[in-house]
């Protein structure tokens, strides 16, 4: 295994890969180019144990990268999925348990059957708001089928991805909040995945000293915002993961976006400027 004399693993934040065409969402056809790009330059795509390792000191390929869901919406199943098999590649998903359903899992691309609707971001939302999270979210089952095949790892995006500091009067309420979130999303991860998660993300890629306490106290160790500043380097504290959000475009933008984000020099000046 070759291994970079300056090592840094970047870490990109997905949410839809659908035909929608909306906001945080990848069409297939662009997700499939940069997969198909990462699988010819050689890349490694590490689960959640493997960064850590990495973050922890030990050895990863040279060209390493982390893909990462954020909700677990149900095109992650019908489109990714699929996608993710044919190049042999896995990414890391953090899952809402309170909004997932039960029942049997729908068609995915490539199987018999028609395929569900994937509605755009907005649209998922209203759903889940209205009481429908079962027509655009994830099911166990389908949670349980990726993670069987390899193509996801699967962690934890808390139980109801409330922003607890917006609507708490005090700071007693909105610790207790957080800690009853991340805990009953730690319980259902437990229950029906098995060994407890210890990586957490956080809501709207917000958090503040009481959310990184309340997470510590619970053993969760490695902490995934939606900071692009910096870079994930051995030593680096893992209760700040930084993560670039992935584009709707062709894989030339992930070999630009890639190039900067392993340039010691260039990468945290772009990071600095653009945000």
């Amino acid at each position: 295994m070759r291994v970079a004399s300056f090592r840094t693993v970047p870490v990109l934040m997905y949410h839809h890969v659908s035909p929608s065409n909306d906001m945080l969402t990848t069409v297939p056809e662009r997700f499939e180019s940069q997969l198909a790009w990462l699988a010819e330059e050689g890349y490694a795509t590490l689960d959640a144990e493997g960064l850590a390792g990495f973050l922890a000191g030990r050895p990863v390929p040279d060209r390493s990268v982390v893909l990462t869901f954020d909700d677990g919406f149900l095109d992650n199943w019908v489109y990714a999925h699929p996608l993710l098999q044919r190049y042999g590649m896995r990414a890391v998903l953090f899952v809402i348990t309170g909004q997932l359903g039960e029942g049997a899992p729908r068609a995915c691309a490539g199987s018999a059957g028609t395929l569900p609707d994937t509605p755009g971001h907005r649209a998922c939302e209203a759903a889940v708001a209205a009481g429908r999270a079962d027509e655009v979210m994830l099911r166990w089952s389908e949670v349980e089928a990726m993670r069987e095949a390899g193509t996801f790892d699967v962690h934890s995006h808390t139980h109801t991805h409330t922003r607890w500091d917006q609507c708490c009067p005090d700071a007693a309420t909105k610790r207790a909040g957080i800690a009853e979130d991340i805990g009953l999303a730690r319980e259902s991860l437990q229950r029906r995945l098995g060994p407890a998660s210890a990586h957490l993300c956080w809501p709207q890629g917000y958090f503040d000293d009481d959310y990184v306490a309340e997470a510590t106290a619970q053993g969760y160790t490695h902490l995934y915002t939606t900071d692009p500043v910096g870079q994930n380097v051995p030593g680096a504290d893992p209760r700040h993961i930084r993560r670039i959000t992935a584009k709707d475009e062709p894989a030339a933008w992930l070999r630009r976006r890639l190039w900067l984000a392993r340039h010691r020099v260039l990468g945290p000046l772009y990071d600095k400027v653009r945000y």
